[in-house]
């Protein structure tokens, strides 16, 4: 199932998990997705030295990836916001770390593992807006197709995968604060 699969010593719950888990998106799936989504990026950015925010610790995996794909000038740097730290379910939303970069006037791309619920990512683009960014356009690696919650009137406007609304894991996405350095995309088995 897993080509090469963590050790998982002695946690027997990661265990389970992986043994039972079914692979949404394989490694090759997942590389054809960043190209198709480096090459729409590369396209709107190319003549605009934008910051990309990387929403930790999830979106470190994948963007670390993209940005070698990427052909223009461009800032990096971090936001840590989280509702979620280790746990399966959002809680309310902790701000860890605020980027060191200044936002005003610039061009900011916020990239995020998932888009879930869309809470996380909505409150980290008004933090944007309220910082006076040029403009602020939001990526994510995987899109849950699934309702929004209250509150949350947009889509992100790059999306590498689209996946079912399940519990998911690999490539950046956790399972309590495990399994993130899959290199493929899992689902836990409903």
């Amino acid at each position: 199932m897993i080509s090469e699969r963590p050790t998982v010593m002695n946690n027997p719950n990661l265990k389970a998990v992986l043994d039972n888990a079914e692979c949404l998106y394989s490694k090759a799936e997942v590389e054809a997705a960043l190209d198709k989504l480096a090459a729409e990026l590369n396209a709107v950015y190319k003549d605009t030295q934008p910051l990309i925010l990387c929403v930790m610790i999830g979106a470190l995996i994948p963007l670390g990836q993209l940005v070698t794909r990427l052909h223009f000038p461009l800032e990096v740097d971090y936001i840590h916001a989280t509702r979620y730290g280790n746990a399966k379910k959002g809680g309310e939303l902790k701000w860890l770390v605020k980027p060191g970069a200044s936002l005003k006037d610039r061009q900011v791309l916020v990239f995020d593992d998932i888009m879930d619920g869309g809470l996380t990512l909505a409150e980290i683009m008004n933090y944007c807006r309220d910082a006076g960014v040029k403009e602020v356009k939001s990526a994510v690696m995987v899109n849950k197709i699934r309702t929004r919650e209250a509150g949350v009137n947009f889509e992100p406007d790059f999306i590498g995968l689209n996946t079912p609304d399940r519990f998911l894991f690999g490539f950046g996405l956790d399972y309590e604060g495990y399994l993130r350095n899959l290199p493929e995309i899992y689902a836990i088995k409903e």
